[in-house]
């Protein structure tokens, strides 16, 4: 199978890490680099927290430290949410080994150069990496074939009644992508709360003794208290869909659609304004909305590739 080749660029965070092994595990997926960036946890915490989870799956892709804050506002991390240590409290050995020296976004342009236009580029959190490189290398978009990020929504917040956490931490970055050449595929909440684990379904990965499935078990019960707290029914594994969708797009449903961000409003703040639902229409479709899954498959591809070791 000619894989396809992605970068994960991500804020680990217990849904990063699913998102990680589910890429690791689908076999229309070669991870070809992972870069890190404050988001769910400062810096040095999701780079340790990425090469942490590369060795519970005994790989060695190459992790790349990126921005340590948003462009142009303080950092704010969501530790409320993931835990101090973005992954939930779970204890994990020490990581074998130490990020590359490349800046990430430097590593994102050598990497699309390379794949000549294939690269699919995964963003998992705050989009500042993936803006950088665009800023600094204007023929980035020459050389990957689409950015498929987690971020956003058509309709309501998580982080403010308008806002999503990761468009919310940084707007400014988020405005470059959505504004930049590049094809989009947008997973937003309306999906990606509809990609859910339920209690039962977290017991049963729970059971398998695999290291990944102990990883699991120890990092989701507060994140499902959590989720079920408002309203949801099971942990949502926001993460993991754009990479899902990646591979196996036929299990999506969505729309093409015009998507900008506001970053002036007090009220409306990182808010991803779409014309999906309003009588009024951007001038252009800058990025395809996914708004449904197919939830039953979704559930055994996820519990397959976290039983797998």
């Amino acid at each position: 199978m000619n894989k396809l080749p992605v970068w994960i660029d991500c804020d680990p965070g217990v849904d990063d890490a699913a998102a990680i092994v589910l890429a690791d595990w689908l076999e229309e997926l070669n991870i070809v680099g992972i870069s890190t960036v404050a988001g769910n946890a400062v810096l040095e915490l999701t780079t340790k927290n990425a090469l942490q989870i590369c060795d519970l799956l005994k790989r060695d892709y190459p992790v790349f430290r990126g921005a340590d804050h948003p462009l142009m506002r303080p950092y704010e991390a969501g530790e409320s949410f993931h835990g101090a240590d973005g992954l939930g409290g779970a204890e994990l050995p020490k990581p074998s080994r130490e990020a590359q020296s490349l800046p990430a976004w430097d590593a994102i342009y050598e990497t699309a150069k390379q794949h000549g236009g294939r690269l699919e580029l995964i963003a998992l959190g705050p989009l500042t990496n993936v803006a950088i490189a665009l800023c600094k290398y204007p023929d980035l978009p020459d050389y990957l074939h689409r950015i498929l990020l987690m971020g956003g929504s058509a309709t309501h917040g998580n982080c403010t009644p308008c806002a999503e956490f990761n468009i919310f931490t940084d707007p400014e970055a988020a405005q470059i992508v959505f504004r930049s050449a590049v094809p989009k595929v947008m997973c937003g909440l309306e999906v990606t709360e509809q990609a859910y684990l339920t209690a039962q379904e977290l017991k049963n990965i729970g059971s398998h003794e695999g290291a990944i499935c102990r990883f699991f078990r120890d990092a989701t019960p507060d994140l499902l208290r959590k989720n079920v707290e408002a309203g949801q029914g099971g942990w949502a594994v926001h993460d993991a869909c754009p990479v899902l969708y990646c591979a196996r797009p036929e299990l999506f449903s969505g729309k093409e659609a015009g998507v900008f961000v506001e970053t002036q409003s007090e009220l409306t703040f990182g808010k991803t304004v779409t014309d999906l639902y309003s009588d009024k229409k951007f001038d252009e479709k800058n990025t395809f909305v996914v708004l449904d899954i197919d939830r039953s498959a979704f559930v055994n591809l996820l519990t397959a590739a976290v039983t797998q070791i």
